[in-house]
């Protein structure tokens, strides 16, 4: 009798430690977390510009010259969510700027016809420090079309860059990108050589689970 109850004891526990292993990580433990869920891998991002803020197109680093938009909003899917301390991984598969809340004081510049993110999707690897990295595919850059309005009719700017860094804050479950240069690649005179990009999108939230909770980094 001992030895049946010590083997059911030793299948007992054996089961136990089988359903461990074969629990999902802890919502605690993931980089990527919502609503007390560790994020799951398929699950769609979506941010739109943090409340009073805009998009900026400038042509240096320290002016005002250029393009902005009060209306912008990504969307990425999930495509490795690890435990943390790690690097979560998603595929960023939609940028959009509503042209019609988009301005220009470039001078020439009548107004914004157009501002197209190409060459998705990107890549985009969130570290547990909140560091952000968006890259493009192999042979590939991340790339934006700017067409304008000027008096001496429509021109299209082409501004290309090999990836941007953006950086995640919990405390409003955000994502900034702060001066992240461009390159021109194409376009006329009154296109500027150089294009500063800075955004401030937030709350992000998984609309994959209920209520679209926001997302936290760990």
């Amino acid at each position: 009798m001992r030895t049946t109850r010590s083997l059911l004891a030793l299948a007992g526990a054996a089961a136990a430690l089988a359903v461990v292993a074969a629990s999902p990580a802890s919502a605690d433990s993931a980089v990527l977390t919502a609503g007390g869920n560790a994020v799951a891998v398929g699950d769609v991002l979506n941010a739109s510009l943090a409340g009073g803020t805009t998009a900026t197109l400038y042509s240096s680093a320290t002016g005002t010259s250029g393009v902005s938009c009060t209306s912008s909003a990504f969307t990425a899917t999930v495509t490795d969510n690890p435990a943390a301390p790690g690097t979560a991984t998603e595929s960023l598969t939609g940028h959009t700027f509503t042209s019609s809340s988009c301005t220009s004081n470039v001078t020439g510049v009548l107004g914004v016809t157009s501002i197209t993110v190409d060459n998705l999707p990107y890549t985009t690897a969130v570290s547990s420090d909140g560091t952000v990295n968006v890259t493009p595919a192999a042979g590939s850059t991340v790339q934006t079309t700017v067409k304008l309005r000027t008096l001496l009719g429509s021109i299209t700017c082409v501004y290309q860059a090999a990836g941007l860094t953006g950086k995640t804050d919990n405390a409003d479950n955000s994502l900034a990108f702060t001066n992240q240069q461009f390159t021109k690649s194409s376009g006329s005179s009154l296109c500027f050589a150089n294009g500063y990009f800075t955004a401030k999108y937030a709350p992000v939230t998984d609309t994959s689970q209920a209520g679209s909770p926001a997302v936290t980094v760990n």
